[in-house]
């Protein structure tokens, strides 16, 4: 099969020539570094040879407890944040229906997300949905006390068992958590719900392809296996013994450090001109963001959905500050077929598009738009992806991997811890008086006694 392809032509021009070749030495360093776990946070490298460690035997794990939920449930709420939720949403948006709610689909589960947010109106509606309906919930976190998740699991756990009774909610409740330890690995053992375990040597941002996106994407019928596939070949085609000039994850790294060192470029906008990869966007915003920044380092993320966002943010992309970046994620074949229609009165003036493809017209679009963010000042880097299947996202999913690594690296940061994250916990438990946090919350209440 093919692979994904990566230009990165139109952002090497405002180089310096040989610019991405110069970073050669520079990732091939951070190439060992991780193959050797020699690198900061080296104990969260679970992840890079991920792919080509994982069975058929534990792919059929894997189905067996997707087929008994989508056999007994109607719904499936997946209860998880950051990347405990968004690698299986981007992946499933991606593959399914964008209408799937609404055409009461009999052959597969509703999927639906909870437990990424403090939203009362959201949990209150969401509750209100599920009233009546069978539903199941794969519960996702590594300790069980994530406030977000830990508080819609509670109120999920107790719905399910209020409506289906114990023992039937415990054949419908998943948990995927630490092997040993935290509050939701003793509270499965205690109610007695299948586990799967996240590794310890996994961080959250880089677990698409641990049980963690992998169940909810097979609940949700996609091939788990194809997507496992396509990383695996990935995989190989980003090793150390990929020479530069042939291996993607290396180049986009070397580009990217480039526009941000030397051309002074501090935001990424990833684009997609596919509707279907508006959530492949957010996981690829928190694996750079929590990945990249630190130390008062790190290029921005951001994300448009093109074309729409070309009619809000494409002035300021156009003609704004030059200090961005674009990397378009190009999809070569959509799925469906739709021409375009006469109109005897034509009063749109659009019958010269009479006969094409939807899809033609959308990819005009797209490289109108290349050209004039490039004459514009914005340099362009485009990921083109066959087509939108399970074996190119698992491709996609570990380039990206992959180039993260190597990019946190080169950058001199460690692209495997997440510290900053704790500070808004820190002073939100300290507000609610959580036991233990006294002295901060005494902290907090002065220093907002003394801005009043």
């Amino acid at each position: 099969m093919e692979s994904i392809k990566l230009d990165i032509s139109k952002a090497a021009q405002f180089l310096n020539p040989g610019a991405v070749e110069a970073y050669a030495p520079h990732v091939a360093a951070a190439q060992e570094a991780l193959e050797k776990a020699t690198c900061p946070g080296n104990d969260f490298l679970g992840w890079l040879h991920l792919p080509s460690s994982i069975t058929p035997e534990f792919l059929g794990q894997i189905q067996t407890v997707a087929d008994t939920l989508r056999e007994k449930c109607e719904v499936v709420v997946v209860a998880g944040i950051g990347g405990s939720y968004l690698g299986a949403r981007a992946v499933i948006e991606a593959l399914g229906n964008s209408f799937a709610w609404l055409v009461n689909d009999k052959k597969n589960p509703t999927i639906l997300f909870a437990g990424n947010n403090i939203g009362e109106d959201y949990l209150a509606e969401l509750t209100a949905y599920l009233k009546g309906k069978k539903f199941g919930v794969i519960n996702i976190s590594k300790s069980g006390t994530t406030t977000e998740t830990a508080l819609a699991f509670r109120l999920l756990k107790k719905q399910c068992e209020d409506q289906l009774g114990k023992e039937a909610a415990r054949e419908v409740i998943v948990a995927i958590t630490d092997e040993h330890k935290g509050a939701a690995r003793a509270a499965a053992t205690k109610e007695g719900y299948k586990t799967f375990i996240i590794p310890d040597n996994v961080g959250g941002r880089f677990s698409v392809l641990t049980p963690v996106g992998l169940l909810p994407i097979a609940v949700a019928g996609f091939d788990v296996k194809k997507l496992v596939e396509g990383a695996q070949q990935m995989e190989k085609e980003t090793a150390n013994d990929v020479p530069f000039a042939s291996n993607i994850a290396a180049r986009y790294a070397a580009v990217r450090q480039g526009l941000y060192s030397q051309a002074g470029k501090k935001i990424e906008i990833v684009a997609n001109f596919q509707p279907k990869l508006h959530f492949f966007a957010e996981w690829w915003k928190q694996l750079y963001g929590e990945s990249e920044g630190k130390d008062h380092k790190g290029i921005f993320p951001a994300a448009c959905d093109f074309t729409t966002d070309l009619h809000s943010m494409g002035q300021w992309i156009q003609q704004g500050e030059r200090s961005i970046f674009e990397t378009v994620i190009s999809v070569e074949q959509p799925d469906a077929k739709l021409l375009f229609p006469h109109d005897d009165e034509n009063l749109d003036g659009l019958n010269f598009l009479e006969g094409k493809r939807v899809d033609e017209v959308n990819k005009m679009a797209e490289l109108g738009t290349r050209l004039a963010h490039v004459d514009g000042g914005v340099p362009n880097i485009r990921i083109s992806v066959p087509a939108l299947n399970e074996y190119y996202l698992g491709q996609l999913i570990y380039f990206f991997e992959k180039a993260c690594g190597i990019s946190g690296l080169v950058q001199e940061v460690n692209p495997f811890n997440q510290p900053g994250v704790e500070a808004y916990k820190k002073n939100m438990f300290a507000l609610l008086n959580k036991p233990g946090y006294e002295a901060e919350s005494k902290a907090i209440q002065e220093r907002l006694t003394k801005e009043k």
